[in-house]
């Protein structure tokens, strides 16, 4: 019986073993560096591992407002981003950084504020809507502040309404910059009972947590479209994955995951929060 019993556990102890060494064998793993929309609202969380089960490889993810991605993948530190900033995106690729910008979907921006609507901007186009709240300063305004895709979006709507965006920042305490995620600068603008510019999917994801409605939410300059960009290895030669962002790239344009991306939220929001778009600009 005893003999038994220390067959068992030596077998044990030897499958214990080759398990260990099983998971010391690292994956080859791709570094992505994504904006914080895709990422806050779940997405990637799904995403993540169907990309490594069809593949065999690990992602590496970064959450990072658009403007560190594209630093990451100036200096090699990530291979792929994906982000939603697409002045930037054709900046990067002009300098030989981005190999091809590929959209994969797209939502819309929205301004949302309190219900009661104390500037008064309901109705109004975004460009309309930014130069009243300077005029009236009821309500404030929350900005991300962080150089992110959205921040960029907030600074081109300035710029299109007449406004030099140095000038607004500077105006008075009726303008603050969160310097955070979408997520968090939702709930400070709730807090604050504030205004601010937020994408579509991240404000479905946590619009049971706010008190906020969406004020103004029609305008060509709010559309918002995401894009998968590799990093170019002839221009940043440390890189070793580009065979691997091309994957990434393939996985989602891929009918299976726009399709999924497609019914995104739809369960949970009662709307998707992205529309798949598999490589063709939307209008």
């Amino acid at each position: 019986m005893l003999r038994k019993l220390a067959h068992c556990l030596m077998c044990l102890i030897l499958l214990l073993s080759l398990l260990a060494s099983i998971n010391s064998c690292k994956r080859p793993s791709l570094r992505m560096a994504t904006t914080t929309s895709l990422y806050e609202t779940g997405l990637w969380g799904y995403l993540e591992p169907m990309f490594e089960g069809k593949y065999g490889l690990g992602l590496d993810i970064l959450s990072l407002g658009s403007g560190a991605a594209f630093e990451y993948a100036r200096r090699g530190d990530v291979d792929v981003i994906t982000t939603h900033d697409r002045a930037n995106e054709l900046k990067l690729i002009a300098d030989g950084y981005g190999v091809e910008r590929v959209p994969f979907a797209y939502n819309y921006f929205l301004i949302v504020g309190p219900a009661n609507d104390p500037a008064g901007i309901k109705g109004l186009s975004p460009e309309e809507a930014f130069k009243k709240l300077t005029e009236t300063g009821k309500g404030g305004f929350v900005s991300r502040g962080d150089n992110s895709g959205t921040h960029a979006k907030e600074k081109a709507v300035w710029t299109a309404a007449g406004f030099d965006y140095e000038t607004v920042r500077k105006a008075g305490e009726w303008y603050v910059e969160a310097g955070q995620g979408m997520g968090a600068t939702l709930l400070m603008t709730s807090e604050k009972q504030a205004y601010t510019l937020t994408d579509m999917g991240t404000y479905l994801s946590y619009k049971s947590k706010l008190e906020l409605v969406p004020i103004v939410d029609k305008g060509a300059i709010l559309l918002n479209v995401y894009s998968v960009i590799a990093v170019n290895p002839q221009k940043v030669a440390t890189l070793k994955n580009f065979d691997m962002a091309n994957k990434l790239i393939s996985f989602l344009t891929s009918p299976e995951i726009q399709e999924f991306i497609g019914n995104y939220g739809v369960k949970e929001c009662g709307s998707p929060l992205f529309i798949p778009c598999a490589g063709a600009e939307p209008k």
